[in-house]
């Protein structure tokens, strides 16, 4: 029997492979994976480099380029970290940022969004430091034409410092000793810290606006360039330079200098140094005092001397004579003086106690306590003409009053009740005028002028208007009620 296998017909099969779908991204779409795969990869990177192409913002945030000599990277920083920077982005400087890596999806851009930066070489407070000086310098915020002299005998010195360091302690120590009699206004403040340069401003204006110093002290001890931090601020720099009253700084040692050293009308070395400086002028006074008081002191000795000399010289007699006469135009110049010295002070003081006289009336003219008496016065007179006028108004309105009530008396229709007369109520409250308002069985109320009662109508007759009659005797009264 033959196989069935072979009455069928030889067929070759040819299997292909499937072919691979072939997959369709939207550009936002795979730009989006790319920057999420990147993100999750590149979370903290340190990137060194050079800033070009440096853009800030309206806003505030920080465009730049960071390039090397084969590649660049474009950098945003956003404007919550530009405000923390302590020196200020130029292009060409040398920096290390460390941030992220992401895709700015609207133009599909690789960027590294910074967090921090910091030069490369100098330190960022070194830097800025530079940057400000550079940059107030040449606003003429420097220029020795727009400094000024200090008084040289002011009455209160004002000092911004810390109330608890020793730079107060020095500073009063050699006030003390030069010039006992200044007077010193302390201004606390905080001299480190983020929230000194907002606090030293405002101590500066305060002093300003209160008019009651002459000078103002700036003073801090000694520290790193990161403790000295608040002086090399901007806006302490400014307000030093808007003062309306001499600033004299002494911040740090004397190899320490300050913005505010360079803004300020005068720098003292210390402030110890600073309190010789204001008192410089006093101190030299009572220097030039002690050294005219030793010479006129030697001037007097040789003066005795001499005179010691020549008067042995001298005969009794005639030395006698001379000094009697010396003494005798003493005595005469002596008197002269004294007359002249009582008749100036007479006329000053007649002077005196004519302004005094003058002053005094006027005090008495302006005496508060003759205006509150007159006012007292006068309160009484208008309380007694209002009592009068009220008291006036009174009778007019109670005599208008007892008229009205008369008058109401008069129209009223109870009054008419009080002489005999009689209201009669049908059952729906109005006015009965005629009998032919009623019909029998109706229930009547009769109002008199000492109560009332009601009543039910067994007939109703119309009566002659010229005769009175009883009533009828079909009339009869169902119940009585007093009503007062």
């Amino acid at each position: 029997m033959p196989s069935r296998d072979r009455d069928l017909p030889q067929l070759d099969f040819v299997f292909e492979e499937p072919r691979p779908t072939r997959r369709i991204w939207p550009v936002r779409e795979l730009v989006t994976q790319v920057r999420e795969l990147v993100e999750r990869e590149y979370v903290d990177v340190w990137v060194e480099g050079e800033i070009s192409n440096l853009r800030p913002a309206p806003s505030g945030h920080i465009y730049f380029t960071l390039k090397d000599a084969d590649a660049q990277l474009p950098i945003v920083l956003f404007r919550r970290q530009a405000v923390l920077l302590r020196f200020r982005p130029e292009d060409g400087l040398h920096v290390l940022v460390r941030g992220r890596i992401s895709i700015y999806e609207q133009r599909g851009q690789l960027q590294l969004v910074a967090e921090t930066m910091e030069p490369v070489g100098a330190g960022s407070l070194q830097l800025a430091f530079e940057q400000l000086k550079e940059r107030l310098k040449g606003e003429g915020l420097f220029d020795a034409s727009r400094k000024r002299s200090l008084p040289p005998y002011p009455r209160m010195v004002g000092i911004i410092t810390s109330p608890t360091g020793a730079v107060i302690r020095d500073f009063l120590n050699v006030i003390s000793r030069r010039h006992s009699a200044l007077n010193v206004l302390l201004y606390p403040v905080s001299v480190q810290g983020d929230a000194a340069p907002a606090e030293i401003v405002r101590a500066l204006e305060d002093l300003n606006a209160a008019g009651q110093v002459d000078l103002i002290v700036i003073a801090r001890g000694g520290g790193s360039l990161e403790d000295l931090a608040a002086f090399n601020s901007e806006q302490v720099a400014r307000a030093i330079a808007t003062s309306a009253l001499p600033v004299v700084s002494a911040i740090g040692h004397e190899t320490d200098f300050t913005i505010a050293d360079f803004v300020a009308d005068l720098r003292a070395p210390t402030p110890s140094a600073a309190a010789e400086l204001v008192t410089a002028a006093q101190h030299r006074i009572a220097e030039h005092v002690a050294t005219q008081s030793h010479r006129l002191d030697r001037a007097m000795r040789l003066r005795l001397l001499q005179a010691q000399q020549c008067l042995s010289t001298l005969r009794v007699d005639r030395a006698e004579s001379r000094v009697t006469t010396f003494l005798h135009r003493s005595a005469q110049r002596l008197d002269d003086l004294t007359l002249r010295l009582e008749s100036t002070i007479g006329a000053s003081l007649r002077s005196r106690r004519t302004q005094v006289d003058k002053l005094a009336a006027g005090c008495i003219r302006h005496d508060p306590r003759q205006a509150i008496a007159q006012a007292r016065m006068r309160l009484v007179d208008l309380r007694t003409r209002l009592d009068r006028s009220f008291d006036r108004t009174l009778k007019r309105t109670a005599f208008r009053l007892g008229s009205l009530d008369a008058r109401l008396r008069a129209l009223s229709p109870l009054s008419v009740l009080d002489r005999g007369y009689a209201l009669v109520f049908a059952a729906d409250g109005a006015i009965v005028r005629s009998t032919s308002q009623l019909g029998s069985g109706d229930l009547v109320t009769t109002r008199l002028a000492e109560g009332s009662f009601a009543s039910r109508v067994e007939d109703s007759r119309v009566q002659d208007s010229g005769h009175e009659s009883a009533p009828s005797e079909k009339t009869k009264t169902i119940k009585r009620k007093s009503k007062t």
